[in-house]
């Protein structure tokens, strides 16, 4: 996750971006963009002088040219036609897309691991009797397993709600100035079915099948909304889960594992904190 989220991935995924409007602009007949200068971009798409990048941004206090100038340094033939009729947010906000969604299936990855290992702890103790609680006090006999299932129905919810803003995910596309999409209307001769092929050539080239219909200079915010809200749900369910074991630790019901070597306090060696739940919450 902290790669995904880093500079190196950040810059990169720009250079993508305009390697990909590069190569559909050409496929959709703009002159001016030769085999060589693809090429050198896609040679040098991790190639990033950061040196050089931020002597730029301080020149010209502005942190997409600033990459544009260093990214024409390494594809000196590419220099003229790179970022070619797009704004900064063709890059920022399309690439915060690519790496939002890379970090949902990361995420998604880890939560269906997660679940199917719960499932198996349901199974595993499905008949082992305990003591329900209701206001903490005890209640009613049921099971350690029946218990966990509440614990897993919660977060079988929450893959569902975060593989949805996943799916729901679309690419802000090629939408130009102000999301009017004029400078590409100059670049074509105001052929518009030809900017229509462009929005839907660079979507796909960027592993999505289609764009928002609409934007302004930035896609709605709205968006990050609908990937924060699943998010902040399951934030809640990991809480509920932790905050369950440290008081069913403190009755020594269930325990975290406790490792040969680990010191349960510096003053009281025999203390068994949950650790890993206190983290959680």
């Amino acid at each position: 996750m902290s790669e995904n989220f880093s500079n190196n991935t950040r810059f990169s995924t720009w250079r993508k971006l305009w390697l990909n409007l590069a190569i559909a602009e050409k496929e959709l007949g703009l002159e001016g963009i030769s085999d060589e200068a693809i090429e050198q971009m896609k040679e040098n798409i991790h190639n990033i002088d950061y040196k050089v990048a931020e002597e730029e941004e301080r020149r010209r206090r502005h942190d997409v040219m600033a990459h544009v100038h260093a990214f024409g340094l390494v594809a000196p033939e590419a220099a003229g036609i790179i970022h070619l009729g797009a704004t900064s947010c063709y890059v920022t906000d399309n690439g915060d897309l690519l790496i939002y969604r890379n970090a949902l299936d990361l995420i998604i990855n880890k939560l269906v691991w997660a679940i199917d290992e719960l499932s198996h702890f349901c199974t595993a103790y499905k008949d082992l009797p305990t003591l329900g609680f209701t206001h903490f006090q005890p209640a009613q006999l049921t099971t350690v397993g029946k218990r966990a299932t509440l614990w897993l129905q919660e977060l079988l919810w929450d893959l569902r709600n975060i593989q949805r803003a996943r799916d729901d995910l679309k690419f802000r596309g090629v939408k130009g100035t102000t999301g009017t999409q004029a400078s590409f209307m100059q670049l074509f001769h105001g052929d518009h079915s030809k900017i229509e092929a462009l929005d839907q050539r660079v979507s796909e080239l960027s592993g999505f099948s289609e764009a928002y219909p609409v934007t302004g200079q930035t896609y709605s915010r709205k968006i990050d909304i609908d990937i924060v809200s699943p998010l902040s749900n399951f934030g809640a369910t990991a809480h509920r889960i932790a905050t369950d074991i440290r008081l069913l630790a403190h009755l020594k019901e269930i325990e975290e594992p406790f490792e040969p070597d680990q010191i349960g306090s510096s003053a009281m060696a025999y203390k068994r904190n949950p650790m890993r739940s206190e983290r959680v919450c």
